[in-house]
Formats: structure tokens, sequence, C-alpha cells
């Protein structure tokens, strides 16, 4: 019967063990990197749509765009970090400042869809994970 046995470099096992220590806070890191431009890209795709080729006189107060931002990093039931980027609420003029985005976005009766959440996901996809592992990189290197 063979016996294999293999020693993991010391310095592997200690940034290893710290690893597990701090993968709260590395994990909280790393979303916050992707979320910055996630929420940079959806204000500016927000801003470039809303009151522009519209029939009547834009009403467009600046305060959605102004609403836009990120969540705090929380911890869910099944133990995954997770960040959310989206608008704040509530909107003053009485109705939720996500479903204005949403009308925005698919449009109604008598206001075509102006998408920028849709190409919002499709402009960060590749910057967002490239600047999490970069984030995640210089987490692991610091320990």
């Amino acid at each position: 019967m063979a016996n294999v046995k293999i020693t993991m470099p010391e310095d592997l096992m200690i940034k290893l063990s710290r690893l597990g220590k701090e993968q709260d806070r590395i994990a909280a890191e790393v979303l916050k990197a992707g979320a910055e431009i996630v929420e940079d890209k959806l204000r500016s795709n927000l801003a470039s749509v809303v009151g522009k080729n519209t029939k009547k006189k834009s009403r467009a107060t600046g305060e959605l765009v102004s609403s836009v931002g990120t969540s705090p990093v929380l911890i869910g039931k099944n133990g995954n970090s997770n960040i959310k980027v989206g608008f704040g609420e509530p909107h003053s003029g009485g109705k939720a400042n996500a479903m204005l985005a949403s009308i925005i976005e698919y449009g109604k009766s008598g206001q075509p869809a102006k998408p920028f959440m849709k190409r919002t996901k499709s402009q960060t996809k590749k910057p967002t994970e490239a600047a999490m592992a970069e984030k995640l990189k210089q987490e692991v290197a610091k320990l």
C-alpha cells in the first residue's frame, strides 16, 4: 500500500488561517469595490435618460438620481455576504423611487422605455469582476 504525505508551506498555512478569521471583513471590502463601480455607472446612465426626449416639459428634479446608493454589507441567513445598489426611499412626490425607476426603464402608456438598468448591468459586469478580483488580491497580500 502506498502512502503519500504532503506538507504545505508554513507561510501558506498562516495566511489561510488568517483568511478564515478575516473572511467577513475581506468579503465586505471586495463587495464595496464592486458596488462602487456599479453605483457610479447607474447614476450616470440614469442621469443621461431622465427628462430627455419627452413630449411634454420634463418635471425631473434630480431627486431620483440623487437617491441612487449602496446598502451596507449584510450577511444573509445562509451566511453569504451581500450588498445592494439601488434607490433610497421615499421620494418627495409620494411615489416610490424604485417604481419611478421602473417606469423609466420599461416605459408606460405614452412614455417609451429608456433602459438604463439593463445597460448598467452589461456595462459593469467585466469591470466589476476585475475590480473585485484585484481587491481580493490586495487584501490577501496584506495577510
